[in-house]
């Protein structure tokens, strides 16, 4: 696996991390392989900051948590070696899948983006909140919702879009890239926003480093979490169901999520119930 380092993030994000295949992680071809891995290997795109899908080694490249282990159990069961490659954003992740660059792509759903891309069923179910000021008069996610209070979000990610769509009372205001954690607390601390959205995981990872920040209790949104393929190729997307069907049938996922050490993320159920 290519060798990568946390101040040279678009490095980390353009190299693949390859797994080899072997007697130990791969079972005989499947018949699906052709459609889903066209090349011989599953190409699977994620959200490399997000460390509710996975993390990525700044050392190493190594890519560990969620995703990394259900495309490991996807490639085993349809016979290929994969690939796992940090994107972005949800934009690099839909650019991948359409020019063919990439097979699958893990975010969460929302209807612009199904636009561009199909989805499959929910296979992971993520919380959403906001991070505050710890003196912050705002005690749950409602209480945001009124005007003057400054709520911002990465522009055009899964919070912008559901908030703009939802909140009565105020909009959001966004950035347009996620900040890192330092910066998120310099905005708040210095006054320049109230509440900052994102995944709970996300904002309990930066409340941690500074105390003087806190998470409201309360999720405004629980985010499905689903894979995504190139448009226009309906036995795929029932491909990648079938086999979501059958993987979410075990405790795989919800192992995962308890090994990854994440908080409040939760499993879905066959179907995406």
């Amino acid at each position: 696996m290519s060798r990568t380092h946390s101040l040279f993030l678009a490095s980390i994000l353009a190299l693949p991390a390859v797994l080899p295949l072997t007697a130990q992680n791969v079972s005989a071809q499947n018949p699906l392989a052709p459609m889903l891995a066209p090349t011989g290997t599953l190409r699977a795109a994620f959200l490399g900051d997000n460390p509710v899908l996975g993390r990525v080694d700044a050392q190493t490249g190594a890519v560990t948590g969620p995703v990394a282990d259900l495309v490991q159990e996807l490639a085993r069961r349809i016979g290929v070696p994969y690939t796992l490659i940090p994107a972005s954003g949800a934009r690099d992740i839909i650019g991948r899948l359409q020019a063919h660059t990439a097979d699958i792509g893990f975010m969460a759903y929302n209807a612009g983006r199904a636009a561009d891309v199909d989805f499959s069923n929910p296979w992971l179910l993520m919380p959403n909140s906001y991070l505050v000021r710890a003196d912050s008069p705002l005690m749950k996610v409602e209480d945001a919702d009124r005007a003057g209070v400054n709520i911002t979000a990465v522009k055009n990610d899964t919070q912008d879009v559901y908030l703009s769509a939802h909140l009565k009372n105020n909009h959001v205001n966004t950035v347009p890239a996620m900040p890192p954690p330092a910066e998120i607390e310099n905005l708040l601390t210095s006054g320049r926003i109230d509440a900052f959205a994102a995944n709970r995981q996300r904002l309990l990872e930066v409340a941690e480093r500074f105390p003087q920040l806190r998470v409201l209790s309360g999720d405004y949104f629980v985010a499905s979490q689903a894979i995504a393929v190139a448009k226009g190729d309906a036995s795929r997307i029932e491909a990648v169901n079938r086999l979501l069907d059958s993987i979410l049938a075990t405790p795989l996922v919800k192992t995962s999520i308890d090994r990854a050490g994440l908080h409040g993320v939760d499993a879905a159920k066959p179907g995406g119930h």
